[in-house]
């Protein structure tokens, strides 16, 4: 008998060889469609929502292999899900062995889908419905189609969609029905887009300053205010209408090493662990979020066989499952990174994370090779298929609580809440509350006259220039980057001269390196310098005696806006710190809840 893989190849094979080679995969759609009927259904929540007993009904018809694609979640190329764009189809068949989603679908039937915008475009809100559409269309069972929307640092849908902050600018502004809100808008607008999950919020607690991962995506250094952030954006998303996962469990917030390059260990105690990762997860296991996210990273107080969380049955199963109690979704971080991949092949990952408790495996970087894998461990009795079916239970379970089986698609017509003027000024407005002053000589607020910006970022000088100059100054751009040169340093010192101020943008600014050189230098002008770090706020402690420093955390354009009002006084500044910012001397800068007023 030929061996799982032979014949599942087999299969993938013949359609591409067949419809999809010719038409990219409009024949499987149509053959999907005609599975489920051609009658039309009758109209009304009756018609549309499931039994109770859908999920047992569901499990019992499929096969082992059908079982087994539910629990992958990968990315497809191609900005439709027939694609016969020639690049989409030649990274599909190199990477997934089909030539579109529609084609992969129907040859493993995954449980979802996960979008980027350098794999599907994303810049068309039109676009991305339909290209949802195309997909669930092609689905016997509706697929969770998700993305990495965290906003602020890592989004995967820019503009025209709305720009929330992201986590730590919210966590600055201590307003948690803010945080609610600005969640319900982006849930709103990805549903409108035929999302139906977001990997967000991040519940980890960022308690190292020199995090490479993790900074802005957290709320606060704080556990308290963590938690109560986590439940309100969770309970907002999931009211936009999208499920979330709180990420990254066990605790990633104290790590030098990111996760994507590496494997961190964590080297807090189980006490420690306690007290300061766990209550974001604990709140957001109570508040009912659908799925916790595993990180990638060793933590030997909770696990000391030092395998990766993602890997670990104590930490999985024996503290998520039987002592936090969590009954929903386990999904792995990507499959992709590092830091699980460090020490074990891509073959044997799948089946240790499925044995740790995992429920959805997020992008193995060999799909075929891990789902021939999974296939293989139930074959030979190292995993059970009861096993698999715990799994594809919750996952099913979530798609019907989600409303996902009742109503996979999504009205086109819908998108034009994507961007809507009601959810820009939510942005907007949460910006505005968000900018921390942590330091001013009287050099704030600006009354007018010529302004220098310089520093870190092309689009972020360029963006806040022109904001300034919307609030009625006269101010002009120079970008100088992460790493000033000489020249460019000399550069914008001959170009402060005779200006009335100087702003310079810093992001992961370090005392001795360049840009806090470039401050410095700018200093001996005699022209007022007010330094605005756009990343995390850590950077105020290494940028010298400078006449002003604010935070502004993130640097979308609601938030650069933001910071030209508070430059100008249109809008007094009210953020407070959410993290401590240590000096370079490890004694605090600046302390958690310090900010500034100008009234």
């Amino acid at each position: 008998m030929p061996s799982p893989k032979l014949s599942r190849k087999t299969v993938l094979v013949s359609s591409v060889a067949g419809a999809f080679a010719v038409i990219g995969g409009g024949a499987v759609i149509a053959e999907a469609a005609a599975r489920r009927g051609d009658e039309e259904e009758p109209a009304g929540d009756e018609a549309a929502a499931p039994t109770p007993d859908w999920v047992e009904s569901q499990l019992a018809g499929m096969s082992l292999e059908d079982k087994v694609g539910q629990l992958f979640m990968v990315y497809v190329h191609g900005e439709s899900a027939d694609t016969g764009q020639s690049d989409a189809v030649a990274s599909n068949m190199e990477r997934l062995g089909a030539a579109n989603g529609a084609a992969f679908i129907a040859a493993f039937k995954p449980g979802g889908i996960i979008y980027f915008d350098w794999s599907n475009g994303l810049s068309d809100p039109a676009q991305v419905a339909a290209l949802s559409n195309g997909l669930q269309e092609a689905s016997e069972i509706p697929l969770l189609i998700a993305t990495d929307q965290e906003y602020g640092s890592v989004v995967r849908i820019g503009e025209p969609a709305t720009q929330f902050p992201g986590a730590m600018p919210l966590g600055a502004t201590r307003d948690t029905e803010a945080a609610r809100r600005a969640a319900e808008a982006a849930g709103a607008e990805l549903r409108a887009m035929g999302l139906n999950l977001n990997f967000a919020p991040d519940a980890d607690v960022n308690v190292d300053p020199r995090n490479p991962v993790i900074g802005v995506r957290s709320f606060s250094s704080d556990p308290a205010l963590v938690a109560e952030f986590t439940t309100a954006q969770a309970g907002g998303y999931q009211a936009g209408g999208v499920a979330v996962a709180a990420k990254h469990f066990p605790g990633h917030g104290d790590t030098g090493t990111d996760s994507h390059v590496g494997l961190p260990v964590i080297t807090h105690s189980a006490e420690e662990w306690e007290r300061i990762d766990a209550p974001p997860f604990t709140a957001a296991i109570a508040a009912g979020t659908d799925m916790v996210m595993s990180g990638h990273l060793q933590f030997p107080a909770l696990d000391d066989s030092l395998k990766p969380a993602t890997l670990s049955a104590p930490i999985l199963t024996g503290l998520l499952r039987e002592r936090l109690g969590f009954e929903g979704v386990v999904v792995t971080d990507s499959l992709e990174m590092e830091g699980v991949r460090a020490e074990f092949g891509d073959e044997r990952v799948p089946v240790m994370a499925l044995q740790a408790g995992v429920d959805l495996l997020l992008m193995p970087p060999d799909f075929q090779l891990a789902f021939e894998a999974v296939l293989a461990a139930v074959e030979s009795g190292e995993l059970t298929e009861e096993r698999i079916d715990a799994s594809v239970r919750r996952l099913l379970a979530l798609k019907v609580a989600r409303g996902i089986i009742a109503e996979p698609a999504t009205d086109p017509a819908g998108t034009d809440v994507v961007g809507s003027d009601e959810h820009r000024q939510v942005a907007a407005d949460i910006a505005d509350r968000s900018i921390t002053l942590l330091a001013n000589d009287g050099t704030l607020p600006f009354a007018g006259g010529s302004v220098l910006v310089t520093g870190w970022g092309e689009n972020t000088t360029a963006r806040l220039t022109e904001s300034l100059n919307a609030e009625g100054l006269q101010a002009e751009a120079l970008v100088t980057g992460e790493e000033p040169s000489a020249e460019q340093v000399k550069a914008a010192v001959t170009a402060a001269a005779g200006r009335d101020l100087v702003i310079v943008t810093t992001f992961g600014a370090e005392a001795g390196g360049a840009q806090a050189d470039l401050v410095a230098e700018l200093l001996k002008t005699g022209v007022p310098v007010v330094h605005a770090a756009v990343g995390t706020p850590y950077d105020a402690a290494h940028v010298g005696a400078v006449n002003a420093s604010l935070a502004t955390y993130s640097y979308t354009a609601a938030s650069l806006g933001a910071l030209a009002k508070v430059v100008t006084g249109a809008v007094d500044p009210s953020g407070t710190l959410p993290v401590d910012v240590p000096g370079a001397d490890g004694a605090v800068a600046f302390a958690f809840g310090h900010g500034l007023r100008y009234t």
